[in-house]
């Protein structure tokens, strides 16, 4: 697994003139398969009801092998589906805060509901990782009920949070004319559906999209921004108390002594950790 339309209506309703051929292409291109419009929500409110982690807290993320429940991080990383319940109990009997990790923007042939998504939304392979195909985030009325079941049985599960992998299909090539507009309106939908189920979000790199995102979420975890020198565009959530967790890889040639002095000097979590997540980490 791999590492937003200017209109009001409720999603309800949205949804309902959707399935009646009220949608439109977006996209601005041919496409023939339908488009839904959505609403952009704004910001959440300050005081509305889960949990908001702070800056300077520690973090892990595992996706592969037995789960390592011994690490000195108060913030897990974990597979939705792969995450058992023991495993769950044993870590928030320890006081650990759980971030469930779901693929918002890709397809993933190996997932329990991978028939829940018709052809129409799939669109060119993900290049560098089998199995996985790039998803028509516009495409609303088909992909709202499917990402509504994975956020509910995170939250069933006993998660706190989600980490939504891929909110960039706009820079890739996916097969279908996504704008910035389209992504924007689609990553914002995600947080306001993370949020009324009372879990927290965050936004999975992206980065040049965090003036307009990061008033929707609650944190933020990138991956290689110090390898690559961009983690100052995250300092929005910095500035305001919310964690950016950082991902090194030592395949990439990261070590601490190259990753925690920058780091350190703007407030990161960082961690350095295989590619294949497993429970190797190197904190600083």
């Amino acid at each position: 697994m791999p590492s937003l339309r200017q209109v009001t209506l409720p999603l309800t309703l949205t949804l309902m003139l959707a399935a009646c051929g009220g949608g439109g292409d977006s996209g601005g291109g041919t496409n023939p398969e339908p488009v839904d419009p959505v609403p952009v929500y704004p910001a959440p409110p300050a005081a509305a009801n889960w949990w908001k982690p702070a800056r300077g807290v520690s973090f892990q993320i595992q996706f592969d092998g037995t789960i390592d429940t011994n690490v000195n991080a108060e913030v897990y990383d974990l597979d939705l589906y792969d995450t058992d319940a023991a495993t769950i109990a044993n870590l928030k009997a320890k006081g650990r805060r759980l971030l469930c990790y779901i693929n918002v923007g890709a397809w993933e042939n190996w997932r329990s509901d991978k028939d829940a998504f018709p052809a129409a939304v799939l669109g060119k392979n993900y290049a560098g990782w089998a199995g996985e195909k790039w998803l028509d985030i516009r495409q609303y009325a088909t992909l709202a009920p499917i990402m509504r079941a994975r956020m509910d049985l995170c939250k069933s599960k006993g998660f706190d949070g989600i980490d939504p992998d891929n909110l960039d299909n706009y820079l890739q090539d996916t097969g279908f004319p996504i704008t910035q507009t389209d992504q924007l309106a689609y990553n914002r939908w995600i947080a306001r559906e993370a949020h009324a189920r009372g879990l927290a979000v965050g936004q999975k790199n992206v980065q040049a999209l965090t003036p307009q995102l990061q008033g929707y979420f609650d944190f933020a975890i990138v991956e290689q921004c110090v390898k690559q020198g961009w983690c100052r565009d995250m300092n929005a959530y910095l500035q305001s108390n919310r964690p950016v967790f950082a991902l090194e890889y030592v395949e990439e040639g990261q070590t601490p002594e190259k990753v925690c002095p920058t780091a350190q000097s703007l407030g990161l979590t960082a961690v350095i950790k295989r590619l294949e997540l497993g429970a190797f980490r190197q904190g600083c």
